[in-house]
C-alpha cells in the first residue's frame, strides 16, 4: 500500500470517528453550531463586528443544542434507554445491524416504533411546510423583481426548491430504513 492509499484510509477512519463522536455527543453537536453558527455570521453580517458573530453563533448553538437536548431525553423517555444508547441505537438503524442482545433488540423496536409513529404524524403538515416553502421563494422572487436584482432572489428560490427535494428525500430514506428494521427486528424475534 503506497502512502497516497494509506492516507485515504486514514482520513476515512477519522471521518467515521468524527462522526461517531458527532452522534455520541452534545458537546461535540454544540461546537459545530457554534462553528457553522459564526461561519454563517462572518458570511452575513460582514459589517458587525465578529463578537456579535459569536455572540450570535453561541445563541443560536445554545437553542439548538437544547432543542436536541430535550428531544433526545424525550425519546429516551419514550423507549426506555438512556440517551446515550438511543445514539447507538440510532446508528444500528442507519447501518441496518439488529442486535443480538434481547433487551437491546426490544429498546431498538421500541425506537422504531416511536420514530416511525412521528413521521406518519408528522406527515400530515408537510403540504403545509411545502406552502410556506413556495410562499418564501415567490416572495422573494417578488421582491427581486421590483427591486431589480435577481441574482440573490434567484439563488435563494433555488436554494429553497434544494431544501425541499433534500427534505423529501432524506424522508424517504428514513422511512425506507426504519421500515426495513422493523420487518428484521419482527421476523428475528420469531413475530411476522
Amino acid at each position: 500500500m503506497d502512502t497516497g492509499e494509506l492516507s485515504i484510509l486514514q482520513g476515512v477512519r477519522a471521518m467515521g470517528a468524527f462522526k461517531r463522536w458527532l452522534d455520541r455527543s452534545l458537546t461535540a453537536q454544540a461546537i459545530l453550531l457554534l462553528v457553522v453558527g459564526v461561519a454563517m455570521g462572518a458570511l452575513l453580517r460582514r459589517d458587525e463586528p465578529p463578537v456579535s458573530w459569536f455572540l450570535h453563533g453561541g445563541l443560536y448553538g445554545a437553542v439548538a443544542v437544547t432543542f436536541l437536548a430535550l428531544q433526545r431525553r424525550r425519546l429516551a423517555r419514550a423507549v426506555g434507554a438512556d440517551p446515550g444508547e438511543i445514539a447507538r441505537l440510532n446508528r444500528g438503524v442507519r447501518h441496518r445491524e439488529v442486535p443480538a442482545e434481547p433487551g437491546k433488540r426490544e429498546a431498538m423496536r421500541r425506537l422504531v416504533d416511536v420514530q416511525l409513529r412521528q413521521m406518519e404524524g408528522a406527515r400530515r403538515w408537510m403540504p403545509y411546510w411545502f406552502a410556506a416553502m413556495g410562499f418564501v421563494a415567490v416572495a422573494v422572487l417578488v421582491l427581486g423583481i421590483v427591486t431589480g436584482t435577481l441574482v440573490l432572489p434567484l439563488v435563494t428560490a433555488l436554494g429553497v426548491a434544494g431544501l425541499c427535494v433534500w427534505v423529501l428525500w432524506m424522508r424517504r430514506r428514513s422511512l425506507d430504513r426504519l421500515r426495513h428494521m422493523r420487518s428484521a427486528l419482527a421476523a428475528g424475534s420469531g413475530r411476522a
